[in-house]
């Protein structure tokens, strides 16, 4: 394997310096030779850079000296990206006069995920429960778009049960490609501005079906944190040095209802910025080691002087804490995330603490080439909104189930969940079953 990165990167560098060449020469290559070397060289690196994440998440080690080459060829890409984009008025005419199209589908991606659920138990029903398409698109070699649009449930509307959302709308723009800016040798710094997800928990940012086990997300990203959570906002997020990365931003922030209920519950508090009340915006930072192959280490502070927004003054703290590990096979992920609300409302319904961990231990192995991978999983959770009551209002559920990937981008997912509400109450025990995509 270090032999086949070796030889990639030999073969991306050479590349790299005809393309460098070709940049340079007083005759201004043909618009399609031109291109087609910086989208080859682009797509090359971009397959490299994944093989790379895939055998680090195995624990296989990369050399320093690999990943310090194959950043250098990147900044080389876009070193000769900028000087075509800087030179290229006249290719841009032919474009726009001959095949105008052809740069614009260049720069712009599409994509999506879905997921189809079978809920067992008090529930018995069958739900395509997510269907989502990405567009994306490169104005330049520093200045990307993303955005995400989600279909719940099948259908939307008045009477329907599902929604219709957008959940990303962003601008990055590479300030450390763009603008030069860097203050040592391994930091990079983006300004990301827009509609896009909170940097927190596990799920939260990357919660395509074929990259989690289980068929439903579990109940502590979901009704603590609360994942899906996305506001509008601005900041900054990039690396400080290797293996230690960082997101700052200020956003809109919640609204939790007081009243009813669900007062006072983070996850009623999300108003996924559809004419969301802008009075108290929230402060987001996290920090996340990722040095080791394989170890992922995040924790994540938010603070927001009124969750309430005007009503009734209710300052609000969230502190998450994760670690996702995989090596040679094995998975652990574990959490913890909890919340503190500052308002006598909210203290009167032991709601002024919510609260919830979980551990999941998991194995996956490679069946055959043909047939795919098989992953083994077992998941406990535990979550209380109501802590604040120092009662026997904590809720568990214990999961096991498998899934199964005939292509790394397709899983088929079969788990049974056990579950004991607060003050003893029967959950609702059943068997899952679900079909993921990600394209």
């Amino acid at each position: 394997m270090k032999r086949l990165i070796s030889n990639s990167v030999s073969v991306i560098a050479v590349s790299a310096a005809l393309a460098t060449g070709a940049v340079a020469q007083d005759e201004m290559p043909s618009k399609e030779q031109m291109w087609k070397m910086l989208l080859a060289q682009q797509e090359q690196i971009k397959s490299l850079q994944n093989q790379v994440e895939r055998l680090s998440m195995e624990g296989v080690e990369v050399s320093k000296a690999d990943r310090e080459q194959i950043a250098a060829l990147s900044e080389q890409v876009a070193t000769n990206t900028a000087a075509v984009e800087a030179t290229s008025g006249m290719v841009e005419t032919a474009l726009s006069e001959n095949d105008g199209g052809a740069l614009w589908a260049s720069r712009t991606s599409v994509g999506g995920y879905g997921e189809l659920h079978y809920n067992g138990g008090d529930a018995d029903q069958i739900d395509f429960h997510r269907f989502v398409l990405f567009a994306n698109h490169r104005f330049n070699n520093w200045i990307n778009f993303a955005s995400e649009l989600e279909l719940e449930h099948s259908l939307a509307g008045d009477g329907k049960p599902g929604e219709v959302e957008l959940e990303q709308a962003f601008v990055d723009m590479d300030l450390t490609t763009g603008l030069g800016l860097k203050f040592g040798d391994n930091d990079r710094h983006t300004l990301r501005a827009g509609l896009f997800l909170m940097p927190v928990g596990i799920l939260n940012e990357t919660h395509e079906p074929n990259t989690f086990y289980g068929v439903e997300r579990n109940n502590v990203e979901k009704d603590i944190i609360p994942t899906t959570w996305w506001e509008a906002g601005a900041g900054f997020h990039g690396q400080l040095t290797t293996g230690l990365s960082y997101d700052i931003y200020y956003t809109s922030g919640l609204e939790v209802p007081t009243t009813g209920g669900s007062a006072y519950k983070i996850r009623s508090g999300r108003k996924k910025v559809a004419e969301a009340p802008a009075e108290k915006g929230a402060f987001t930072a996290r920090l996340k080691w990722t040095a080791v192959p394989g170890v992922e280490v995040a924790a994540t502070y938010q603070r927001q002087g009124d969750v309430t927004q005007g009503i009734e003054g209710a300052d609000a703290t969230l502190f998450e804490a994760h670690a996702n590990i995989l090596k040679n096979g094995f998975g652990l992920r574990a959490l913890y995330a909890r919340w503190d609300i500052d308002s006598a409302g909210a203290e009167a319904l032991g709601r002024d603490e919510q609260l919830g961990w979980y551990v999941e231990p998991s194995y996956r192995f490679s069946l055959t080439p043909t047939l795919g991978e098989l992953g083994i999983f077992a998941r406990h959770e535990e979550w209380d909104n109501e802590a604040g009551l120092n009662a026997d209002t904590n809720n568990k559920t214990t999961t096991f189930g498998l899934n199964y990937w005939p292509h790394e981008s397709v899983v088929f997912k079969f788990d049974y969940q056990s579950q004991k509400l607060s003050f003893g109450a029967d959950g609702d025990d059943r068997i899952n079953l679900g079909l993921g995509y990600q394209f």
